[in-house]
């Protein structure tokens, strides 16, 4: 089998499946209980609560453990709108955003604020400028992905950044899933970064927000002190303190792994580019960890599906909306055509991929088309 469907999800390392076994079986305590046993759960959690903030560059009180990037996403978005109340109600996210962003800030404007979603470009990324037009002086919180999950499109955020803080009310929340480990991170200027454990080999179920001490929130899950007192519930320290050897993982191997990945972008945009009839989407300076591709001859599903029956598992769209419409929202808003819009399909990699798999790929790719493809 060839898994190019990484952005969706990733095998689990057998390092961190090794840890987790044993902390499942050995770190059973509740956190917040005073015993021996719930002390020591503790202690490793909070240990690894602060391993994760020295790899991140922020401070131990500046990470919190939640059970997904989608939630982390919620947190700081809702968290954080809900108690800046009194500095405004405007809030910026892009028109290509995670559905856990989109359908919070759709919450928002149920909620009474002004939200409004600015258009990325035909590159798939928003501009500093375009940020710049749309702030106001009671805009309180932008959002932005650092990269896009169907193009690999990597927004400015360095730039964007700037933009934001010249509004001294205003916060920078960067959903960071596809980008943590593949790409460098400038957590040290944002206010609020987003990360998945499953993105990068580790557990489903597992995420971490990180929020800056100045940045005031609400708890959207009610009923405790756990987490900084903004996240009711018993802690899951097992997941919790795997995080931390999750990220390390990820962390030593990024520079070999993209360089890795790279080659194997590259090859297949050059054999894709002799192929009658295909297209590649996704922009040039893309990371390259994603590459979303068409057929003219092939419907997203068609390709999809046969590309299952040879056993190479693919997207169409963003997995967390791959049941709605039969379009790419993305490739709508980059001013791409209905058509190819409903022939593409998402290839994403990890560090695990091969050359050897990108060639077998393409090779298939050119029997699908003999064998199903409708003429150009």
């Amino acid at each position: 089998m060839i898994y190019f469907d990484n952005s969706s999800t990733t095998s689990l390392a057998p390092e961190v499946l090794a840890v987790y076994k044993q902390l499942l079986a050995t770190t059973y305590g509740n956190p917040d209980s005073l015993h021996q046993v719930g002390r020591k759960a503790n202690g490793l959690m909070e240990t690894a609560r602060q391993k994760i903030a020295h790899m991140l560059g922020v401070k131990g009180s500046e990470i919190l453990f939640t059970a997904s990037a989608s939630e982390a996403n919620t947190m700081a978005i809702i968290g954080y709108a809900l108690a800046n109340t009194s500095r405004g109600k405007h809030v910026l996210i892009s028109n290509v955003e995670h559905p856990s962003v989109d359908h919070a800030a759709d919450v928002l404007s149920q909620l009474g604020f002004d939200v409004e979603k600015m258009p990325i470009n035909e590159q798939g990324i928003i501009t500093p400028e375009c940020v710049q037009s749309y702030m106001r002086k009671d805009t309180i919180l932008v959002s932005t992905m650092h990269v896009n999950n169907e193009m690999g499109a990597i927004n400015p955020i360095r730039e964007i950044e700037k933009v934001v803080h010249q509004n001294p009310t205003c916060v920078y929340h960067v959903d960071c899933v596809q980008s943590f480990s593949k790409i460098d991170v400038p957590f040290e200027i944002l206010d609020m970064a987003t990360i998945s454990a499953h993105k990068i080999h580790g557990l489903k179920g597992s995420g971490l927000l990180m929020k800056k001490e100045k940045v005031q929130m609400k708890p959207i899950i009610q009923g405790g002190q756990q987490e900084h007192g903004l996240r009711g519930g018993t802690q899951n320290a097992p997941t919790n303190i795997v995080l931390a050897k999750t990220i390390r993982l990820a962390l030593s191997a990024q520079q070999e792994s993209y360089e890795k990945i790279k080659k194997i972008n590259t090859y297949l945009r050059q054999e894709l580019s002799q192929i009658p009839g295909a297209h590649i989407h996704s922009p040039e300076n893309a990371l390259p960890y994603i590459l979303n591709i068409g057929f003219d001859q092939l419907t997203s599903e068609v390709l999809l599906n046969a590309l299952d029956a040879h056993d190479i598992c693919v997207s169409a769209k963003s997995t967390c909306s791959s049941h709605g419409a039969n379009e790419s929202h993305t490739l709508l808003a980059m001013g791409k055509s209905k058509k190819e819009a409903t022939h593409m399909i998402r290839l994403s990699f990890s560090g695990l991929n091969t050359m050897d798999e990108a060639k077998q790929f393409i090779q298939i790719c050119k029997e699908i088309i003999k064998d199903y493809g409708l003429s150009l």
